[in-house]
């Protein structure tokens, strides 16, 4: 373990001059005002919540002198002295972010969609096109679940690897120089004890990569302080066994006090040395880190630190240390430095005058048009007096919101309901309302031409001497074809690189291609995904697997919380195309059969989910995605494998539009609409019921995020008036989804001559073996059961009790 603590505080180590100095001075003060008169802004009423970086100021102005175009920042929300010490943002920009203007022209990170202190910056072109990332300081949106920007960091820094290592992406242009990036991934102490971390460290490790996780290090998460946080109170001494050394490759462990100047830019030039030219990951430990403000707005740190703490603290102040230091080493006079903080104060608050003013503007002007129309409305009816009180209490509000204006009109509204005035509103709230709906609602997914969902349909083409292989040869046949068409495409998880993975998918292609293409990773599936984030944000294409699909769970939190809504959380600026493979539906038992489509319906909106029933219709659905710009969940059928499929001759080529059911077998009586492995049950039960002359229209969804833009589903329904949804999710899940989306959304209610019925599992995950799959599953029987029944009630004497 390297440490730099024990040097003296006066370093000959490296060169810097007056002017970087008193620069570096000036930023840190400038940041340190910033945070104080935004938590101000916070207690006075005008910004909601605020998260700072006061006291990491000098550790961050050292990252910044070793950060280059092309690294990228992963850090979370205190990083903020860094971000404008890089240039990429003024401190208006980041009042802005503050107050949540919901104008990407002010709040440049995220258009009033994150909290302060989430810092981004663009990645695409208004056309949805890759900027050039080699020419940019790349900061990936920051997320405020603790240690959430981790998994994705070794994704990062594993893209360099490749991007070094793989000739064939030498061409790419854009991304990479020769793999020289470097990822610096910020976070709290405090965080360093969740499991992604830890995670995240043993990987990184493993694959010697450019990462140097750099750990601010203020003693406290919240108000627990580190001897409850961590085994023996320090992150650099209880990860000492991960150490590089004569024993095997690891990190570099580097520790630095934040409040030393000289030792902190020395501790981040060797990290940057280690990383950039040797791909070797670092583990920056950056201790004696004060936090003057505490945590946040919402608290005061009085409450939980001693006086003798937070005396000590006021000594170590990085800001104050940093002073004195430049007055001891003769840099600066006490008069030269006072002008700067004197100066600083003036920006803090120029800037803070500024982002209020742009904030306001736009928000007054709709305000007094309301007030406006209520006073024209007001004049016409009989109910003046109370449109008169409404537009008081409008026009009496301290910085009334447009939330205000809109409210105060729909009560008008409701006033005047038996009045034949009011008219004027209308064009007011039709404005907002669709103002507002692109504000908050928009880029959940891509809005661009690269779209998925713009993807036409390639049908597979049959003909001549027709081969039938089972579903693995398909998908491997597949796989085979599509590595050897695009180079930025990828595969890894468990057990998918040597034995080609579990299910024979990969089989042989490590050999052909390569580790670098097709590779093995350890039982780790956070950072498995976290490795196809990072490594999709730099323009690869990466298909990443958790071996079973109740295997997610793991992960669960970094897909919903990053990947799922990192375009909207950026107003559609980032992407990370990456696609979770996975594999589920009826094998057997608890931890392997399971098919919770729900959880990860409600959880990753943002991404697309692709249920194929077989794997013609999975190699139809990745070519989808992969000639799109979207991040996706391709669930492949598990019993899907062994059965026999015609071969298309044109594999590589066939696409299947999202979105897009397909009827698998017309009927007239009933719609029965399901998904992946219970197509097959379902075409079962509908050859049992035409045997007592029931015919069933049976529909494979295909997609569920999408589902059926095309209102194949509800042109069905409108023939037969009857409808069943059927999956393998828990009572009330994919089923009930589904019939919410038809019943409800496009009025399916208005065709039904009978109830809509679901069809699901039990509400327990399923038991193991046959008889335990039969009777926690749906089956054949079961749908036979529903279907006759529906026609039963409707036509008992033509259906008798059986």
């Amino acid at each position: 373990m390297s440490d730099t603590s024990s040097q003296a505080s006066i370093s000959s180590k490296f060169i810097i001059d007056k002017k970087e100095i008193l620069g570096d001075y000036r930023m840190a003060v400038e940041s340190r005002e910033v945070s104080l008169l935004g938590r101000k802004e916070v207690f006075m009423g005008r910004a909601k919540f605020g998260i700072f970086g006061d006291g990491k100021e000098l550790a961050q102005l050292a990252m910044a002198k070793v950060f280059r175009k092309g690294d990228f920042r992963s850090g979370y929300y205190r990083d903020q002295t860094f971000v404008a010490a890089v240039g990429g943002m003024t401190w208006t920009q980041f009042y802005s972010q503050l107050y949540a203007h919901a104008d990407v022209k002010h709040d440049i990170f995220s258009a009033g969609r994150s909290m302060n202190g989430h810092f981004s910056n663009p990645w695409l072109d208004n056309k949805g096109k890759w900027l050039k990332q080699t020419n940019l300081f790349n900061q990936v949106m920051d997320v405020s679940p603790t240690a959430g920007q981790i998994p994705r960091s070794v994704g990062i820094g594993y893209a360099s690897k490749l991007y070094r290592e793989n000739a064939e992406l030498k061409s790419l242009d854009g991304f990479s120089n020769n793999g020289n990036e470097v990822c610096f991934a910020t976070i709290g102490d405090a965080s360093t004890s969740q499991g992604m971390f830890f995670e995240s460290i043993n990987a990184a490790g493993v694959l010697q990569i450019p990462v140097i996780f750099a750990v601010w290090d203020d003693g406290y998460g919240i108000s627990v302080p580190s001897e409850y946080q961590t085994t023996k109170s320090s992150i650099s001494k209880a990860l000492a066994g991960f150490q590089s050394n004569d024993d095997g490759s690891g990190l570099e462990i580097i520790r630095a006090r934040g409040w030393n100047y000289p030792e902190l830019i020395e501790a981040f030039q060797k990290a940057a040395r280690f990383a950039r030219d040797k791909h070797m990951p670092c583990l920056l430990h950056v201790d004696e880190i004060t936090q003057p403000q505490g945590h946040s707005s919402s608290g005061s740190h009085e409450r939980y630190k001693s006086k003798d703490r937070l005396a000590w603290e006021g000594k170590k102040d990085c800001n104050v240390k940093f002073k004195e230091w430049i007055l001891e080493q003769g840099v600066a006079t006490e008069s030269e430095l006072t002008k700067i903080e004197l100066a600083a104060k003036e920006v803090a608050k120029k800037a803070r005058q500024e982002a209020w003013q742009s904030f306001r503007k736009n928000i007054d002007k709709d305000v007094k048009e309301a007030i406006s129309l209520l006073d024209t409305v007001a004049n016409k009816c009989s109910k003046k007096n109370a449109l008169n009180a409404i537009r008081k209490s409008l026009a009496s509000k301290q910085n009334p919101l447009k939330r205000d204006a809109v409210s105060a009109i729909k009560k008008a509204k409701r006033v005047l309901i038996k009045e034949a005035v009011g008219k004027e509103f209308a064009p007011f709230l039709e404005r907002l309302a669709s103002e507002n709906l692109h504000n908050y609602s928009s880029h959940l997914y891509s809005e661009f031409e690269s779209s998925p969902l713009n993807v036409k349909e390639v049908k597979p083409k049959y003909g001549g001497e027709q081969k039938v292989l089972s579903g693995h040869q398909i998908i491997n046949n597949y796989f085979d074809l599509l590595l050897a068409k695009d180079k930025r495409v990828f595969a890894l998880g468990e057990d998918v690189g040597s034995i080609g993975d579990v299910n024979q998918g990969f089989a042989g292609l490590q050999e052909k291609y390569g580790k670098l293409r097709v590779e093995d990773t350890g039982i780790r599936e956070a950072t498995i995904i976290g490795q196809g984030i990072g490594a999709a944000m730099r323009g690869l294409r990466p298909i990443v697997e958790v071996q079973y699909f109740d295997y997610v769970y793991y992960c669960l939190s970094i897909l919903t919380d990053d990947l799922a809504c990192l375009r909207y959380r950026t107003f559609g600026r980032q992407m990370a195309p990456v696609i979770i493979r996975t594999r589920g539906h009826r094998l057997e038992g608890i931890w392997h059969s399971g098919s919770p489509l729900a959880v990860m319906i409600h959880s990753l909106r943002g991404m697309h989910i692709c249920v194929p029933r077989n794997f013609v219709q999975a190699a139809g659905l990745y070519n989808t995605l992969l000639r799109g710009d979207d991040p996706a969940m391709m669930i492949e059928p598990l019993n899907g494998y062994r059965l026999k499929e015609k071969a298309p001759s044109n594999l590589g080529e066939i696409c299947v539009p999202l979105g897009e059911p397909e009827i698998l077998k017309k009927g007239s009586d009933i719609t029965i609409v399901t998904y992946g492995s219970m197509c097959n049950i379902v075409m079962m039960a509908s050859e049992e019921l035409e045997k007592v002359g029931i015919s069933m229209e049976v529909i494979d969804a295909q997609t569920l995020l999408p589902f059926d833009r095309t209102d194949v589903i509800l042109k069905s329904l409108k023939k037969t008036n009857r409808i069943i949804f059927a999956d393998e999710d828990m009572p009330g899940g994919a089923s009930a989804y589904m019939m919410q989306q038809i019943i409800e959304l496009k009025e399916g209610y208005k065709y039904l001559d009978s109830k809509a019925t679901t069809i699901s599992a039990k509400e327990h995950r399923p038991a193991y073996g046959s008889d335990g799959d039969y009777f926690s599953k749906p089956n054949e029987d079961d749908v036979f059961d529903v279907a006759y029944a529906i026609m039963r009630e409707a036509k008992p004497k033509s259906y008798p009790e059986i």
